[in-house]
């Protein structure tokens, strides 16, 4: 591959990783799955020679990882908070509702607003309620947090992969 056509998608791919990784700010853009998709084509582009292969099976894993801490980190928070069981669930399905009723932000509106309802619901008692949403709402801070961390990560393996070791 010539050198103008390498680098030119060496700048394509970190322009379009960098978009997936300004994404996550939006609940509903998968920016992890966007960056690894990036890498991936980069990869069936340029090839996987070398540490290639390593470095993308990197990316791979903090992908999937970073696809579940979302979830982690609220429930989590949440049931620090003393939320049930039985709410969390609900805000988590609440949540996808939300975020393919209204995108951007409906995903986290109706996981608030479910888990406040469930709860309430639960214990009749509204502070206690609010006390799971903001436990919820902090969750989802850290979860955020998280990913961005994470694409950070998987962008950093890749351009290893792209700039070093090519």
């Amino acid at each position: 591959m010539p050198g103008w056509l390498h680098l030119s998608l060496q700048v394509g791919t970190l322009l379009v990783m960098l978009a997936g990784l300004f994404s996550l700010a939006l609940i509903v853009v998968p920016g992890l799955v966007i960056i690894w998709a990036a890498a991936l084509l980069f990869g069936l582009a340029a090839g996987f020679h070398g540490a290639g292969w390593a470095i993308f099976g990197l990316i791979t894993l903090l992908a999937i990882f970073g696809s579940l801490v979302d979830n982690l980190l609220m429930g989590a928070k949440a049931r620090q908070s003393g939320a049930g069981w039985p709410s969390i669930a609900a805000a988590l399905v609440a949540g996808l509702a939300g975020s393919l009723l209204l995108p951007p932000f409906g995903g986290i509106l109706f996981a608030l607003a479910a888990i406040f309802l469930v709860e309430y619901l639960r214990l009749n008692d509204w502070r206690a309620a609010l006390s799971s949403t903001k436990g919820m709402a902090l969750g989802c801070g850290w979860a955020f947090a998280a990913r961005f961390a994470i694409g950070l990560a998987m962008i950093a393996a890749w351009a290893v992969w792209a700039f070093a070791l090519d």
